[in-house]
């Protein structure tokens, strides 16, 4: 690697974790105290135990790990390592203050190092470390939504997620999954091996479908009010068994995050587990799409047979594509980014929420772990199905169409919709 490139680079990095640190302590604006340390639900760690790991993690793999230095606040390390505490013993944080001042001595050093860093050989791992953030951040945005929640209801969101006035949402019309896409049968690369590119996301392989069809936009709040309303969550013959047996033990008559309003009729259901996906797309007599199928309508151009890192092309993420990066801090109607469309029309691929597939996370064939076995592979075990497509709280550093992520399918506490498939 020549010595320009190597600066160059070196210069991307620092700036990038320098803008991806100001998103992440932009969230912590105003925020209430208790809410910083309490667990919204059983299954996710208060928000500020997220600050604290961030920093934990920038300690232990570049100043320890890299630089060969002693352990900084050897007190944290228990605190704040992913596999020191349980969640539920997550509760007894130092004040935002003490982790504020731990993020910038840890960053400080980091920094320092990176000046010499040997990024030949460690280019990949910063920017995992970038995408590492990016992640809790993300985390950071929907337990905090899940406290509102839980203090005064769903209608509680979406009033204190108002878009701002110079905003205006899209006028109000009528949009439909009825005509879906066409998408044909062939050959298309699926994964990604760019230098940024996460483990499960490798290695990159041809993979053959069939023709199918896809739905251009993610189900809409509006099209979910017709599931709710012919008493969808009151019929098993919608519900796979496991499915209904969780709603049984889980009875639940609508999206966690829902509005009564017709007014967010065109934004993307939102706060769904897999069941409940799986359930609307049997009503609607669709399926789910597998991974597959997502990844090619979003990536693949049959007329070239040239893969993109994003439906629209070649271009970094921006607010002229999706909604992403906290930029409006709430879904987006389905139509408010045609500059983001696939070339193939469908819409919606990227930001707003994630979107639930039939597929189980597991690994590529040749895959390798890294940075370690814990990042992926440990979830490698049939319980956890696959997402795509990013949030709104998603930042640009890990959205591309490439990207995996993964969940237990009776999670519906995070940002997560879908759109439907069905076979030719």
């Amino acid at each position: 690697m020549k010595l320009q490139s190597i600066n160059s680079k070196r210069v991307a990095i620092r700036e990038a974790l320098q803008e991806c640190r100001s998103r992440t302590l932009e969230l912590f604006d105003n925020l209430d105290e208790q809410i910083f340390t309490r667990q919204a639900h059983p299954d996710f760690s208060p928000i500020g135990w997220h600050l604290g790991h961030i920093a934990f993690t920038e300690a232990y793999w570049i100043l320890e790990r890299f630089a060969g230095k002693p352990a900084l606040f050897p007190e944290y390390q228990k605190l704040f390592a992913a596999d020191g505490l349980p969640k539920r013993d997550r509760q007894n944080l130092p004040r935002l203050e003490s982790i504020q001042d731990y993020l910038e001595i840890v960053r400080n050093q980091v920094l320092n190092y990176l000046e010499i860093a040997p990024l030949d050989k460690q280019e990949r791992f910063w920017r995992w470390l970038i995408q590492h953030e990016c992640q809790h951040g993300e985390t950071i945005s929907f337990v905090w939504q899940l406290h509102r929640f839980n203090l005064a209801g769903s209608q509680a969101i979406f009033s204190f997620t108002k878009p701002p006035a110079t905003e205006p949402e899209s006028k109000k019309e009528t949009i439909s999954n009825e005509e879906m896409i066409p998408i044909p049968a062939g050959e298309f690369l699926m994964g990604n091996e760019a230098i940024d590119a996460q483990d499960n996301e490798r290695p990159a392989y041809l993979v053959a479908l069939d023709k199918y069809w896809l739905d251009p936009y993610p189900v809409t709040c509006g099209e979910y009010r017709q599931f709710i309303e012919a008493g969808g969550y009151q019929q098993a013959k919608f519900w796979s068994e496991k499915g209904w047996k969780w709603l049984q033990a889980n009875p639940v008559a609508q999206p966690l995050y829902w509005a009564e309003e017709t007014t967010w009729d065109l934004h993307p259901v939102c706060g769904v587990s897999w069941y409940e996906a799986e359930a609307y797309a049997n009503f609607v007599g669709k399926r789910l799409p597998t991974e597959a199928e997502w990844e090619k309508a979003a990536s693949w151009n049959p007329i070239t047979k040239q893969k993109s890192t994003y439906p629209w092309g070649k271009e970094e993420p921006t607010a002229k594509f999706s909604n992403h990066n906290n930029l409006r801090g709430q879904t987006t109607p389905v139509n408010k980014y045609p500059a983001g469309k696939s070339c193939l029309g469908c819409y919606d691929l990227l930001g707003n929420v994630w979107e639930w597939t039939a597929t189980w996370f597991n690994g590529y064939q040749g895959f390798q772990s890294y940075p370690y076995r814990g990042y992926s592979q440990v979830y490698f075990d049939g319980e956890h199905r696959v997402l795509k497509g990013g949030s709104w709280a998603t930042r640009r550093w890990g959205l591309r169409n490439s990207f995996r992520n993964w969940y237990h399918p009776h999670v519906r506490q995070i940002l997560a919709g879908f759109r439907c498939a069905k076979s030719d």
